[in-house]
């Protein structure tokens, strides 16, 4: 295993607002009207029965909150709120299946889950939406690791999996790959924007964080070169950045 380290001031990360690319944010919605949320946003509810509405206004702030991480790396990026969390921060497999597939067919570069399953019985169903959003070009940004739990679809093949580093600065990444078994690990810091007069040990942290900031920096790759389609060719233009 070989492992680089990148800071948004390094290529290929430098100068990029990730413009043009389309984010969905899988989770519980986004408040629009949020002032960390300095974007149009755009979305769908994926409801029990699998019904979709417009309705993607957040009521409990998860999702608000990822998305607004995302866009302090990636201001420049089209945002798409799936959601398919109502009061709670709970939803069933199938639904997130329905989420990921749904936001490959509307066209989303990246699709940002700030959750996952630990229930193995799942891969199956998961990895078919993966394999889905590999189809279209879309590619799945998901927790892999926390806490000493493997989480899907974040553990799949095809999916950038992301672990939370307490040891990252909130500007650097480091990306792990693995060459003997075709996978890449990003590792992020757990941390969101600060706020201002409020102390960084008390302020929301954790992997759904480390998650959305790695999606912010895959944002500004794709954004650079918009021929990346899926997570093995992010493996080669980091690799070659890394050189």
């Amino acid at each position: 295993m070989s492992a680089a380290r990148f800071t948004l001031d390094q290529p290929p990360f430098a100068g990029l607002t990730g413009a043009g690319v389309r984010v969905a944010v899988i989770d519980s919605g986004i408040h629009p009207a949020n002032p960390h949320i300095d974007a149009p946003v755009s979305g769908v509810r994926i409801g029990a029965a699998g019904e979709t509405d417009g309705d993607f206004v957040d009521r409990i702030g998860h999702g608000t909150a990822v998305a607004a991480a995302i866009l302090e790396k990636a201001p420049g990026i089209e945002l798409v709120a799936v959601r398919v969390f109502d009061r709670t921060l709970a939803t069933s497999a199938d639904i997130l299946a329905r989420a990921i597939s749904w936001a490959a067919d509307n066209g989303a570069r990246l699709v940002n889950l700030s959750l996952g399953t630990a229930n193995p019985a799942r891969a199956a169903l998961l990895g078919a939406a993966v394999a889905d959003a590999r189809a279209a070009g879309t590619i799945v940004v998901s927790a892999l690791e926390s806490g000493g739990v493997t989480w899907l679809p974040g553990s799949l093949p095809n999916v950038a999996g992301v672990v939370l580093d307490p040891s990252c600065d909130r500007n650097a990444l480091v990306v792990e790959l693995d060459a003997t078994r075709r996978s890449i690990r990003f590792f992020a810091s757990g941390h969101p924007r600060p706020i201002p007069g409020v102390p960084v040990e008390r302020n929301l942290s954790g992997i759904s964080f480390a998650v959305a900031n790695v999606s912010g920096f895959l944002a500004r790759v794709l954004e650079a070169d918009g021929s990346l389609r899926e997570v093995a060719q992010l493996d080669r233009a980091l690799r070659g950045a890394a050189r």
